[in-house]
Order: C-alpha cells, then sequence, then structure tokens
C-alpha cells in the first residue's frame, strides 16, 4: 500500500512583462518601436478601469444590477404611472436585494473553486453539443432537480415533502409580490368598486375577471395560498431544529432559526391582515401591515447574507449536474487507483484536481481515489509516520 503520488511541480509562473524565450529578445514592440498609434482598443482599456479587488468588482456589480432593477421599475411601471407609493419600502427592499445578490454571487464565482464550477456549469447549460446529444436532460434535470428536489427525498420523505411547501410557496409569493412591487402588474376596477376587474401587465389588459367567482378569489388569495403552504413546511423544520440531535448539533441561530422565523412571521401575518378586513372590519389592520412590512423588509434584505442565497446557487449545480451527466453519455469512468471501483467521468476527476491546484492544497492526486481507500491511506499513513513516533 503506497501513498498517493506527489503531483508533477508546475512551472514557475514568469514575471509580468519578463521576456521570454531562449534568445533574450522580447515577445512584442517596445514603446517607441513600432507601437501602433492607435493605442489599446476600447474593450482593453475599460478592463484596465475595472476594480482589481474581490470586493471592488463585487460592488460594482451589485450597483450595475441595482442600477437595472430601478430602471425596470421606472419603465416597466409606464415611468412609475402604474406603481403604487405604498409598497414603496416593498420595492426599496428589493432593489437592497438585488445589490446583494449581485455583491455575494460575484464574490462567490471568485473562489476557484466556486469559479470552476460556475464556469463549466454554465457552459454545459449554454452548450449546443448537450441540446443535440440529449435534448431531454436539462429540462428533466430542471425539473427533478430544482422544482422537485429528488435528491432531498433519498435523505427523507418529510423533509422533502417540507421543503418542497416552502419552496412552492415562497415561488408563488414572489411570482404575486414583486411585479405588483414594482407595478408591472395592476388590477383595475372599471366601476371603481368591482366586481369586475382587469389585470394589467405593462398596462396592457391580460385578464377580465369577476372578484365573486373562483378564478377572482384565487387572484386576490394567492398570497393566502402560499402562505397555507409556507407555514407547515416551516414549522416542520422548526420542530426539527429544537428536537433533532444531529440538527441542533451544528446548528447557528442567526443562519438556521431566522430564516424559519422570518417565514412564519410573513405568513402569519399575512393571514392576519386578510383575517382582519374579512371578520374584524378592518380592525388593527394598520398595526398587522405595519408587522407584516418589516417583516417582508427584513427577509429580503437578510436573503443575500443568509441560508436562502443558495436559492441563487442552485441554478449553477444543476449546471454541474449537466455536466457530468454528458460526460457520463461520452467517457469511460474512472477507476480508484488502488481498489478499482469507479469514482465518477473523467473530466470530473480532472475538474476537481484542477480546483484543489487553484487552492494550492497539495494534495490533488487524491482524488484518483474512491472515499474508501482514502480513509485506508489516511489511516494507514496515522499508523506507519504518526502512531510510530510515540512508541
Amino acid at each position: 500500500m503506497t501513498e498517493p503520488p506527489e503531483p508533477p511541480a508546475a512551472a514557475e509562473p514568469s514575471e509580468p512583462g519578463a521576456p521570454t524565450g531562449t534568445s533574450g529578445g522580447t515577445d512584442g514592440p517596445q514603446p517607441g518601436q513600432g507601437t501602433p498609434a492607435t493605442g489599446p482598443s476600447l474593450a482593453a482599456r475599460v478592463a484596465q478601469r475595472l476594480p482589481r479587488t474581490v470586493s471592488g468588482r463585487a460592488t460594482l456589480a451589485g450597483a450595475v444590477v441595482s442600477g437595472l432593477l430601478i430602471l425596470a421599475i421606472v419603465f416597466g411601471s409606464r415611468l412609475l404611472h402604474d406603481f403604487d407609493s405604498a409598497l414603496l419600502p416593498y420595492a426599496v427592499a428589493t432593489v437592497f436585494l438585488a445589490f446583494g445578490v449581485a455583491h455575494r454571487y460575484t464574490v462567490w464565482v471568485s473562489a476557484p473553486g466556486a469559479r470552476r464550477l460556475f464556469r463549466n456549469g454554465w457552459r454545459s447549460l449554454f452548450s449546443a453539443e448537450n441540446f443535440r446529444t440529449a435534448p431531454t436532460a436539462l429540462p428533466r434535470m430542471i425539473a427533478t432537480y430544482l422544482g422537485f428536489q429528488k435528491f432531498l427525498g433519498a435523505r427523507s420523505h418529510a423533509r422533502w415533502a417540507a421543503h418542497q411547501l416552502i419552496f412552492w410557496g415562497c415561488v408563488l409569493a414572489a411570482l404575486i409580490t414583486f411585479p405588483l412591487t414594482w407595478g408591472w402588474f395592476t388590477f383595475t376596477s372599471g366601476s371603481g368598486s368591482g366586481p369586475g376587474y382587469e389585470m394589467r401587465v405593462w398596462g396592457i389588459k391580460i385578464l377580465g375577471f369577476d372578484s365573486l367567482n373562483f378564478i377572482g378569489w384565487v387572484m386576490f388569495h394567492g398570497l393566502d395560498i402560499a402562505a397555507v403552504l409556507v407555514i407547515p413546511g416551516a414549522s416542520y423544520f422548526l420542530w426539527r431544529r429544537m428536537k433533532d440531535r444531529g440538527a441542533i448539533t451544528g446548528q447557528r441561530f442567526a443562519y438556521d432559526m431566522v430564516p424559519l422565523l422570518a417565514l412564519i412571521i410573513i405568513s402569519v401575518t399575512g393571514l392576519l391582515l386578510t383575517f382582519s378586513s374579512i371578520f374584524l372590519h378592518g380592525g388593527g389592520y394598520e398595526f398587522l401591515a405595519i408587522l407584516h412590512m418589516v417583516s417582508v423588509v427584513f427577509t429580503l434584505i437578510y436573503i443575500p447574507f443568509g441560508k436562502f442565497f443558495h436559492i441563487v446557487q442552485r441554478p449553477a449545480a444543476v449546471g454541474m449536474q449537466l455536466f457530468k451527466y454528458t460526460d457520463r453519455q461520452d467517457d469511460e469512468v474512472f477507476a480508484c487507483r488502488r481498489c478499482g471501483e469507479a469514482i465518477d467521468t473523467g473530466p470530473y476527476v480532472e475538474n476537481l484536481r484542477g480546483t484543489m491546484r487553484d487552492l494550492e492544497l497539495g494534495f490533488d492526486a487524491w482524488a484518483e481515489y474512491c472515499p474508501r481507500c482514502k480513509r485506508v491511506l489516511r489511516g494507514n499513513a496515522y499508523l506507519t509516520q504518526v502512531k510510530k513516533g510515540f512508541k
């Protein structure tokens, strides 16, 4: 039994601007020696002006995305003609949300491992070759990995069901709340009091409905339906966080408990608003509306910096799954160097080794061993090198 071989030493990178080759010459014309008078291209000048640090690039990305969202709100609401000023706090929170998501996403993809995942994943998503050889792979993975999250069902059916309730409830709430907040959707009544209403998108009539029939009830109570879905799902995870020993061991209040409490508070206060308007003739409505608004704004601002950020990361993981799937169709599975057990495809193993090299971990050769053999080799190294010193 031997240790994994040492990876070959990488060539030392040359210093920026250092001469290359063996003749001692330079690779290009020097200033004053035939340099074109036109100077660097526009793309090169723009690249030179971009921030060099990760934090600077992330801040720039956040500013650009939030600026684009503001423009989309202004023009999507027909120069604020359809914008409801009562929803201004929600709209401002979504602008902060856009900035935070773009900022953290940029920081995330700047890490070597995430950058490699990002490139390979999105390259697979937009690969014409993948669409040609496996045209149904992407839709199936979006449905099973993003929509129905079948990988959670393998762990626990109860956790899968609770996660589905939260997922679809939040999706429904987002599809209703964001367009209304931005003034993209409007509901107007020709008589001023109903029951006939029109739903308009960007000022264009899409649907007319009666608020007293089933369709009208669903249109006006969509957020209540979303709340009914979210409450049992979030309550299950909250109960599990308080009772399950495995979940309690590694949990953090701000990271694991606060998101669940925020979802429950938003859902309960939203249902209480409906209860107040129907059964209490508006009693306590203003206080509940403020409490609901504060909870929603807090949650929107919290999303980029807490556990909910995995919602933004998940599409890149779908691309990585597609990357692995398409490679399995074309390449032989890479076998463990010690026991011969299948590990994964050759490109995937090489991708893992490349990530380890980027991180300068110094043990990328271990990617060529299966998990069991890694444990055996690690234990053998301990017995022969560490424990031997105590004899």
